[in-house]
């Protein structure tokens, strides 16, 4: 059943009663104070969970006021919109929602899901959707209609990050089953209670989608957002060269983007550093071989391709690790095909398991993390890195913190202040002997709001590749030199409009 807000009101800027009109405050009211007296009220909440239940309150109350606290407040509001706090905010939608903030589009409005979007009260304002089907939420799997939230937040960092209109964003969320008992079983649930469609009827279903989307919305940029691993790399391809369309989930373009910029500046730090590796000698291990780390390694190849190197070359300076191991053709079993691309063709003993013994196999300068396992990265993993590069680069990159595979803190004192470190989600900073580390975030926020509102502005009929390759170029030559003085790879979240 599709939801929309049919308030215009609730949705563009609730009409506040004015200050000073008979039976209101007239003397100790202004908004300035105001703002002041909500972030004390935020911060009064006792949970992360709670602070987003609070902050959606508010964007349904006052989202003027809202929105201005979100851009003035960048470092402290994005891990409670956006990850982590997002994570638990899906889990538990179905509990906490209390209005309708976007559309629902369910598989049974298949045949008439044009209806539906024409019911969108700001179809003429309309210009950037977030579309997710909540199959891959984060690292938590498939919570079906439950990962609204994920449309949700990512517009509101849109908003922040490039002050796009809050009246043209379009957030929604393909309702076309679940395939997780707990939600299926679940009273409270909103979704479909069924498990997903067949291959064939969501291909059926996505196409029409899009179609009707065109349509509906002749201005509009769609991007998608955690669907599955399949289903990610198959509708990107399928869609990219017909609709104006592209992908921000799993990494595949848009975190790529932002982890190919702080790599760039990594690479050089580390290379920099005394008897360090020549840039085009890096080696980096993709600890994680789902859509995230395929994604990901191919945005990141594109640092070798840039230094003159051919595709095979630039290839062959990466390796995959999955569950089972060192990826490598031949490997028994076989490979989903999405892992054949970076498949070692130079490996032919038995499977290697153990990351600590891949890690001696390949000797990588630079170990990319991207599987979801709660400290994966152990003492013993960062001890030998170490060992082996004056300045590892260590980016565990798993959202939300809680499936991240190492901690800011942990890895400043395993490697004794030498790593060279971003991850996924926000942490604080750490000390070792008396000096004070920053932590990186390979936030994809420092992108996508900026191609968003590229695509935009300049009626782009494509998102390209090379326009991905290019945000990445411009966000690693972002920096200050202050920011450069302070080791950082990426700049200071608060200059987001700026970068």
């Amino acid at each position: 059943m599709a939801q929309a807000s049919g308030d215009k009101k609730g949705v563009a800027g609730s009409r506040q009663a004015s200050q000073g009109e008979l039976g209101y405050f007239k003397t100790q009211f202004d908004r300035a104070t105001h703002a002041q007296r909500t972030l004390q009220q935020l911060r009064s909440q006792s949970t992360p969970l709670d602070k987003y239940v609070f902050l959606s309150g508010l964007k349904a109350r006052d989202p003027k006021l809202f929105y201005h606290l979100l851009s003035q407040n960048l470092a402290e509001f994005t891990p409670l919109v956006y990850t982590p706090t997002i994570g638990a905010a899906c889990q538990n939608y179905s509990k906490i929602y209390h209005r309708p903030e976007g559309l629902v589009i369910s598989y049974k409005d298949k045949g008439r899901i044009k209806d539906v979007l024409e019911s969108w009260p700001f179809k003429d304002e309309a210009r950037i959707a977030v579309v997710t089907d909540g199959s891959r939420i984060l690292g938590l799997g498939d919570l079906g209609v439950n990962g609204l939230p994920i449309s949700l937040g990512k517009l509101d960092l849109y908003i922040a990050g490039a002050g796009i209109r809050p009246l043209s964003t379009l957030p929604i969320c393909l309702d076309v089953g679940t395939n997780t008992e707990v939600h299926l079983n679940d009273p409270l649930y909103l979704g479909l209670r069924q498990t997903r469609i067949s291959p064939n009827e969501m291909n059926e279903f996505m196409h029409e989608f899009m179609q009707a989307m065109r349509e509906v919305f002749p201005k509009l940029l769609v991007q998608f957002e955690d669907f599955s691993t399949d289903n990610a790399f198959y509708y990107l391809d399928l869609f990219k060269n017909r609709y104006r369309c592209f992908n921000d989930d799993a990494s595949i373009q848009g975190t790529g983007s932002v982890i190919l910029a702080g790599f760039h500046n990594a690479a050089d730090i580390a290379s920099s550093a005394p008897q360090g590796p020549d840039p085009r000698d890096h080696k980096i291990l993709f600890y994680g071989a789902g859509s995230a780390g395929i994604g990901v390694a191919k945005q990141v190849m594109s640092y070798f391709l840039n230094l003159g190197m051919s595709e095979e070359q630039a290839k062959a300076r990466i390796w995959t690790v999955d569950s089972k191991g060192l990826v490598y053709e031949g490997r028994p079993g076989g490979l989903y095909k999405h892992k054949e691309y970076f498949a070692r063709k130079d490996y032919s003993g038995p499977p290697i398991k153990s990351l600590l013994q891949i890690i001696d196999y390949v000797k990588p300068t630079a170990l990319l993390g991207l599987s979801t396992q709660k400290g994966a990265f152990t003492s013993a993993i960062v001890g030998r890195m170490t060992e082996l590069n004056p300045r590892p680069i260590i980016f565990p990159l798993s959202n939300p913190s809680s499936l991240c595979e190492l901690e800011f803190a942990d890895a400043v004192d395993w490697s004794k202040g030498k790593v060279v470190y971003a991850s996924g989600s926000p942490y604080d900073s750490a000390e070792f002997e008396g000096k004070t580390y920053e932590p990186g975030q390979g936030n994809n926020m420092y992108v996508f709001p900026g191609i968003g509102l590229g695509a935009i502005l300049s009626s782009a009929t494509r998102v390209t590749g090379k326009m991905i390759e290019r945000a990445a170029t411009s966000l690693a030559g972002s920096l200050t030199e202050e920011e450069k003085e302070a080791g950082l790879i990426y700049p200071r979240l608060a200059r987001i409009r700026e970068v």
